[in-house]
């Protein structure tokens, strides 16, 4: 993995430690909102630990395909691409 990975492990556990608190706050029986912006909350930890490997993988992985100039390489990394995108 190309990305900095303290950052993503870092991202990776507050968001394992928010989802602890939720399920904390489930089991409290807490306001459902509070519970709704404390999801929303992880999820956007979660997407910008995502987004930073998704960066780091165009920016080396991809990048270097291209620079080798070698034609499945550059097809392989587009598909790649292309079927990340269809799953978002």
């Amino acid at each position: 993995m190309q990305a900095d990975g303290e950052k993503i492990t870092s991202l990776l556990r507050t968001a394992r430690g928010q989802l602890d608190g939720i399920l904390k706050m489930v089991g409290e029986d807490r306001y459902c909102m509070d519970i709704s912006h404390q999801l929303l909350a992880t999820q956007a930890i979660l997407k910008r630990a995502n987004r930073e490997i998704l960066l780091a993988h165009i920016n080396g992985c991809v990048r270097e395909a291209f620079e080798r100039a070698d034609e499945k390489a550059k097809d392989e990394k587009i598909a790649e691409i292309l079927s990340l995108i269809n799953k978002l």
